[in-house]
């Protein structure tokens, strides 16, 4: 039987006794020198500023204080789609820290995204980029959303006016640990995107064991250059610099050749497969670059066996692979320590302590675990498990077995060993340079447009982002249809990694006979388009 029954999972900790809020808990962590350097700017015009652990006490407080100051009431929502700054993450640590409740927006997104996410969740809050307020502020008000702000890039914005105003001191609202801090919106396969909701508990209790498990230490310097509205940067890369009071150089975009420039100073980073594969391209990136380094962590999307070797023939490295979701923030890891075993390329590596991980048939019985591992659905278990979807109470159900375990969507199977390999997903999830695109949701905007009769869209394999989107639509009687022309409509109304890098016009979609798109056909005639 597959499975992994997750342990007590007590921890014992002052601050969390006191107070369950994830700030807090942060906060404790920072170390006796306040006056040291938290985060050091490693790109743009302001490359080479620092802030100090005193720096990030100082601003949370002053932006927890702005929020205190709107009498919000409890659990409001702060909607947040603005660039990545070090004043966006000391935002989101901000809204923990006065006890209200974060929701990061992919910048992506476009209006009619926006329209539906402030809808649903119904802020009391949001901030945006200055260049959007216009019409931001408008669709915000239009939603009874009583206050907007800005916030750029450049530390400037209707936010910080009105933060630098307030005191720089402020206690911790009290929140217990079950308490909901932050929502994730994920794309549903019906097209209906799913709110998410993580407790304050669940994302401490993975930040505590990821700081073990990864052996985290005061000494570290993490590269963070990742973006922060989703669980990969937000959580997983600064939750870790941030509990183990390391430092961070921080980039706001990714650069391989400056990335890369900085290895020398630095011993951890995380990043998307497509990471990898860019700052392969260049001849800077060597043992001696990374001789410091201690930890390459990759997530969010598949690693290529290929990408894999390559970084280890390169570094002398071998890269982590990890498994997670928004549901859940981090599953699964490969061993840091080798004493705990071998990092194997192409595997998720173990659940983690405290995570219970099961393989089971469409039955929902427990697969066999005789040699390779039968192939099943993954189902987890754990602290780190989210409580369901947000005002979905049907879809929550649904999602969880009848036993509590949370049915992940994904299809893999687990070797002798214990190491879980993803294989597939259940739900046709696509993840292209870590981001995910459900078909189900793009098909419905192909679907909308002039004389289309219908669509399906499937992710190929692709060297640079892991899958790349692409779709094949079957045009209404007498309708002409040009792909160029439909992927130029899309970009206009959704984000861009959502949008197919290829249409292809077909006069019908290939069924089987019960009528269901046979997607596997597709996908089978189109893998090598990349390659």
């Amino acid at each position: 039987m597959l499975d992994t029954t997750p342990p007590p999972t007590g921890h014992g900790h002052a601050v969390a006794d006191l107070n369950g809020n994830l700030f807090a808990a942060l906060r404790a962590s920072f170390p006796d020198d306040l006056d040291a350097c938290a985060i050091e700017i490693a790109d743009g015009a302001d490359t080479g500023k620092r802030y100090s652990w005193r720096d990030l006490d100082r601003a949370t407080a002053m932006i927890a204080n702005l929020l205190d100051s709107l009498d919000l009431p409890a659990g409001s929502r702060v909607a947040v789609q603005t660039e990545k700054s070090v004043e966006s993450l000391l935002l989101y640590l901000a809204v923990l820290r006065a006890g209200y409740v974060y929701l990061p927006l992919n910048t992506a997104y476009q209006a009619a995204e926006l329209e539906y996410f402030i809808g649903n969740s119904e802020p009391a809050v949001v901030v945006c980029a200055g260049k959007h307020f216009g019409w931001v502020s408008k669709m915000a008000f239009q939603a009874k959303v009583p206050w907007v702000f800005t916030l750029n890039e450049d530390r400037t914005g209707t936010l910080l006016d009105r933060a630098v105003q307030m005191p720089d001191t402020h206690q911790a609202a009290e929140r217990g640990a079950d308490d909901l801090a932050v929502i994730l919106y994920t794309s549903g396969t019906t097209g209906r995107s799913k709110g998410a909701m993580l407790s304050h508990g669940n994302m401490l209790a993975n930040a505590r064991t990821l700081k073990h498990y990864w052996g985290w230490r005061a000494d570290d310097v993490l590269i963070h250059a990742l973006p922060i509205f989703h669980i990969h940067g937000l959580f997983v890369a600064s939750h870790g610099a941030l509990i183990a009071g390391a430092r961070m150089l921080w980039f706001n975009k990714f650069d391989a050749r400056g990335v890369i420039a900085r290895l020398p100073d630095a011993t951890l980073f995380m990043g998307v497969p497509t990471l990898y594969v860019r700052m392969l391209e260049h001849a800077a990136l060597t043992r001696e670059a990374c001789a410091r380094m201690r930890l390459f962590i990759s997530g969010s999307a598949p690693l290529l066996i290929e990408t894999f070797n390559d970084w280890r023939r390169r570094t002398g490295h071998t890269i982590l692979e990890r498994y997670g979701m928004s549901e859940t923030v981090m599953l699964t890891s490969n061993p840091y320590r080798e004493q705990d075993g071998e990092r194997i390329g192409g595997t998720v590596g173990f659940p983690l302590p405290g995570v219970g991980l099961r393989v089971v048939d469409d039955a929902g019985a427990p697969c066999s675990t005789e040699g390779d591992g039968e192939i099943g659905h993954l189902q987890v278990q754990g602290p780190n498990v989210f409580s369901g979807y947000w005002r979905m109470p049907e879809k929550t159900k649904e999602e969880f077995t009848a036993d509590g375990w949370f049915k992940t969507g994904d299809v893999g199977r687990r070797d002798a060993r214990g190491y879980v390999t993803i294989v597939g997903r259940s739900k046709d999830l696509i993840i292209t340079g870590g981001y995910n695109v459900y078909p189900a949701e793009i098909e419905g905007w192909l679907n909308e447009l002039p004389g289309v009769a219908e669509s399906a869209v499937v992710g190929v394999p692709h060297p640079d982002f892991g899958e790349g989107v692409i779709a094949v639509v079957v045009p209404r009687p007498g309708a002409s249809l040009d792909g160029a022309v439909l992927v130029a409509a899309l970009k206009d109304r959704i984000a861009h990694f959502k949008v197919p890098k290829q249409v292809f016009v077909e006069p019908e979609l290939p069924r089987n006979t019960m009528g269901k798109v046979q997607k596997n056909l597709l996908r089978e005639r189109h893998r090598e388009l990349f390659t």
